[in-house]
């Protein structure tokens, strides 16, 4: 009798302690200690692995984002934190621009804190699931204060991603006219868009037209208009996201238009 108390004591002790971790974290319940090992059981988190290139504070390619395009992402807002992206995050270059948090575990250098980069460049190598090869700048910013370089001689470690939004602070969307446009033929790169930070579709509309016409993806985050007639300025460009949110850029293009020129919007998700 008395064995059969204890034991519905132990019940109902177990009990109360499940409901008080519902009560304090949801009805996922994460550990109250979290530690470097821990991390992967966050449901927020994902498990990835990370390597680098370039220059130990580089921005991988100094003079452009790779196979998304870029241009000068060594400069703000790129500010160098950037990353290849295996095709799970590059996704054919649907994923340029897209940003993550990532942090590092299971490394005595790692801070545990996380830092913000940018899917600029494609990674051909993956050595996971999910790879970043970042720059050399965004893996030292993984580490504990001076211990940067002890942190890059790793090579390979273990982190944690998630998506995040971007925000391009005192930025507007920009399209940049590619080299080798001309009136028959435009190629634009888009760039700085807060939120997904991701372009899946752009369409143009020509001067008095009146019509959206549907770009193709050139490569990266370079669409382009293959047209049978001179086309018409300025344009209009419409750029959809990720999550199905179009901007419209209205004549943002003016009827001067030189090729190897950025021209600013006025819009910005």
């Amino acid at each position: 009798m008395a064995s059969t108390t204890i034991a519905s004591s132990k019940v109902v002790a177990l009990g109360a302690m499940i409901l008080s971790l519902l009560f304090s974290y949801g009805s996922c319940a994460r550990p109250v200690n979290l530690n470097a090992t821990d991390f992967t059981a966050d449901p927020d988190w994902e498990a990835a692995r990370a390597t680098w290139y370039g220059a130990p504070t580089g921005a991988g390619p100094d003079d452009d984002g790779g196979a998304c395009g870029f241009k000068n992402v060594n400069q703000a807002p790129f500010s160098s934190m950037t990353s290849c992206g295996n095709e799970p995050l590059f996704k054919d270059g649907k994923g340029c621009g897209s940003c993550y948090q990532i942090r590092c575990v299971n490394n005595a250098a790692c801070s545990g804190n996380p830092e913000t980069v940018i899917i600029t460049d494609m990674n051909y190598y993956p050595v996971a699931k999910y790879h970043f090869d970042l720059s050399g700048t965004a893996f030292g910013a993984m580490a504990k204060p001076g211990r940067n370089d002890e942190l890059r001689h790793a090579g390979i470690i273990d982190i944690q991603f998630k998506r995040v939004p971007c925000n391009y602070p005192g930025q507007k969307v920009t399209f940049h006219v590619e080299e080798g446009s001309n009136p028959m033929y435009l190629a634009v790169l888009v760039e700085f868009e807060d939120g997904d930070g991701d372009v899946v579709q752009v369409d143009l509309m020509e001067a008095n037209s009146g019509n959206w016409e549907p770009m193709r993806e050139s490569w990266g985050s370079i669409w382009r208009m293959d047209s049978n007639h001179r086309l018409q300025a300025p344009f209009s460009l419409r750029i959809t996201n990720e999550s199905g949110k179009q901007l419209v850029a209205n004549q943002v293009i003016p009827a001067n238009w030189v090729p190897n020129t950025y021209y600013r919007s006025i819009v910005q998700y």
